[in-house]
């Protein structure tokens, strides 16, 4: 019986070692709830930092009718007449690339407009998504802000075809300069209103925007500057950096005055940017853009046009980005705007054909606008062409030199 407790005293006593690991196991409890503590109030600063920064430099000088609404991460100057803001400032920052909140989809009217927002009544069955203005995404880090990108005052309808594809696309691109270069930038984006766009809406009327613009300015990097984007709210097949345009054709467009409380020096400087190399990360840099219809010679089509003309002959232009030698040299691949493996065009020299040329063409060909007619194949869903001489290349930019 003795035995029997003793074994029992032993069983039951707490040693040492089992104290102390109880008191680790308490501090790490106590530490757990003060990082989380430490946490929401670092996220509450850098909401509060992102508020001054927008008011401090971000806000569009106010005109016309609208109301301007503040949320934690996000401004917007509503307006009832189209159902949605005229436009939406924000601010991307490098925290997204440790953020690990995800959508939350609780689209929800805003409180803070008096008059009322659209909601969802307003949008079913009518073929257009609830497209963010403010992209949900770019909120990330901060749950607060994330789930604030849900209001309906954040959206406006979108064809599916642009929220999904070339729109999406584009807020990602910002992002990867966000996380490229780590730093923060400012983003304003809304689409072109006016009284004679097409409505929807079944208690609120909405505008639908045949066009949205998105502007990015950075003011945090030694050499500030800005970019805009013009996209149809449609299907867009041109690569991204064709839609780039200077800050300054937008505020011809829609009348607004952004980044107003920049002083005018700098303010001017970054609207009349229209340098999109400086946003390219670099798998992206040595781009250019694929030549517009008064670019091109009669009778010949660009590099985005070029995939509607399979088992054709016909007459690409564009400027040669990038070339490379196939395995064992049995030939050189040139890419026309985009570099591989973001190709959207390229073109072939064999070998047995390079001595058809009277110069190198890998040489001769790199940075020069040329057009090439031939046969047009399609290899691995891309266009491409095989040039058997140096007749089927017509040099654009100027004569060329040996």
């Amino acid at each position: 019986m003795l035995f029997l407790m003793f074994s029992c005293n032993i069983i039951i006593a707490q040693t040492n070692t089992e104290k102390k690991i109880k008191q680790f196991e308490d501090k790490l409890v106590s530490f757990s709830d003060s990082q989380k503590v430490y946490i929401q109030k670092l996220e509450n600063l850098k909401l509060q930092w992102i508020r001054e920064g927008i008011k401090q430099y971000g806000l569009p000088k106010i005109t016309g009718e609208g109301m301007l609404i503040n949320h934690s991460a996000m401004s917007m100057f509503y307006d009832e007449r189209h159902g949605q803001s005229q436009w939406v400032v924000h601010m991307i920052l490098p925290d997204i690339k440790t953020g690990i909140q995800s959508r939350t989809n609780d689209f929800r009217k805003d409180s803070m407009v008096i008059s009322g927002t659209p909601g969802k009544e307003d949008y079913f069955n009518t073929g257009y998504d609830r497209g963010h203005l403010a992209a949900s995404a770019d909120f990330r880090w901060s749950k607060r802000a994330l789930s604030e990108s849900y209001y309906y005052s954040n959206m406006s309808p979108q064809k599916p075809e642009f929220n999904r594809g070339k729109w999406s696309q584009l807020e990602d691109f910002v992002r990867q300069y966000v996380l490229e270069y780590s730093e923060p930038v400012f983003v304003v984006t809304g689409g072109f209103l006016t009284d004679s766009l097409k409505k929807i809406g079944k208690e609120k009327m909405i505008s639908v925007p045949k066009y949205y613009y998105k502007i990015i300015v950075d003011l945090a990097g030694n050499d500030k500057k800005g970019i805009a984007f013009i996209m149809l709210n449609g299907t867009n097949t041109k690569p991204i950096i064709s839609y780039a345009v200077s800050i300054d054709s937008v505020e011809k467009v829609t009348g607004i005055n952004f980044f107003a409380s920049l002083p005018d020096t700098l303010q001017d400087r970054i609207e009349k940017m229209n340098n999109i190399d400086s946003w390219l990360n670099k798998e992206q840099a040595g781009g250019a853009k694929p030549l517009e219809v008064e670019e091109l010679p009669k009778g010949a089509i660009n590099t985005v046009d070029a995939e509607k003309f399979y088992d054709q002959k016909a007459t690409v232009c564009g400027t040669v980005v990038a070339s490379r030698v196939l395995k064992d040299s049995k030939g050189i691949v040139f890419n026309l705007d985009q570099k591989f493996p973001n190709q959207i065009f390229s073109f072939t020299v064999w070998k047995t054909n390079v001595a058809n040329f009277s110069y190198d063409p890998a040489v001769v060909l790199m940075n020069r606008k040329i057009c090439i007619t031939g046969n047009l194949e399609k290899y691995k869903d891309k266009p491409t062409m095989e040039l058997k001489n140096e007749k089927a290349i017509e040099f654009l930019d100027d004569e060329r030199g040996d």
